[in-house]
């Protein structure tokens, strides 16, 4: 087995595996020797973390049980090369965070030898196990390991214990406008809800309309596919001024789907039409014509 495939099998097993694999719950002596105690000082929080925001209710209730029953679970740390007796925070940020509010002098660590791939990956498996990302932070830590380490959808998934198209899916919300974007980082809008305006020529009147309506997902499907309901709006057409129906949209977010690519559709009626597939890098590109070449053969 390759080395690749030997650190995407171990990943698959998820962050208790991972830790396991390197050393840090084998045994209990191998446990006692891997775990300290580290000053709050001591510690710095990664800068690659894919989570952004911390919420400060939650945060303040973790706080809170900090100061009655202190560090429960340890936080997984590094060393930071080059400077002595100073670790990065791989997996615990908040755990820190909470500590520093308490109080307390120091928190219990447990050391891992990885390097940047790894640290990244266990940052993104942990935070994603736990729920803790919201789908924008979420999408974003994929794309970083994607751009930085050349990962496929199909690795990706494997590695995170996903399915390849939840990892498509997460991936095209960056696609949508910032604003969007914004109204799901803040809880507006929720990952079922941004998927359904993946396709549509106006996503942010589009979202305007299902946050002010509090919509459910469902009823923000009925509203992509009908886009002259928005008030004050026409429906808004294709480049020759016919205006996309359901079945086209579904077609849309059929070939998107399975391509794991924004897909656009332009009919022109008797002319014929267009369709686009837009990819971000050669690897995606790649992807595409190898397809494209197993199906004509």
């Amino acid at each position: 087995m390759s080395e690749d495939a030997a650190r995407h099998s171990r990943l698959g097993r998820g962050l208790a595996a991972l830790i396991g694999d390197a050393g840090l719950e084998t045994t209990a002596v191998e446990s006692a020797r891997k775990q300290r105690t580290v000053p709050l000082e001591f510690l710095s929080p990664n800068p690659r973390n894919p989570r952004r925001s911390f919420d400060e209710n939650e945060l303040e209730e973790l706080t809170q049980s900090v100061r009655e029953k202190g560090i429960v679970q340890p936080l997984l740390v590094r060393p930071v090369e080059g400077e002595e007796q100073r670790f990065e925070i791989i997996a615990g940020e908040r755990r820190w965070r909470a500590a520093q509010r308490a109080g307390l002098p120091d928190v219990p660590v447990f050391v891992a030898e990885l390097n940047d791939r790894e640290a990244l990956e266990v940052a993104i498996i942990e935070n994603v196990q736990r729920a803790d990302l919201n789908a924008i932070e979420e999408a974003l830590g994929y794309q970083q390991l994607i751009d930085e380490f050349g990962y496929s959808q199909a690795e990706l998934g494997s590695v995170i214990g996903k399915s390849r198209s939840h990892v498509a899916n997460t991936l095209r919300l960056l696609r949508l406008p910032e604003s969007v974007q914004e109204d799901l980082r803040e809880g507006r809008l929720s990952a079922g809800h941004a998927r359904t305006l993946i396709t549509s020529d106006n996503p942010e009147e589009l979202a305007s309309q299902i946050v002010k309506g509090n919509l459910s997902v469902r009823d923000a499907e009925r509203l992509s596919q009908n886009p002259d309901k928005i008030k004050n709006k026409s429906p808004k057409g294709t480049s020759n001024g016919h205006a996309k129906g359901p079945d086209q949209r579904a077609l849309e977010t059929a070939l998107t789907d399975v391509l794991g690519l924004n897909v656009r559709i332009d009919h022109k009626g008797k002319k014929g039409g267009e369709l686009r597939i837009a990819y971000k890098t050669l690897d995606q590109l790649d992807d595409i014509c190898r397809r494209l070449r197993s199906t004509a053969k």
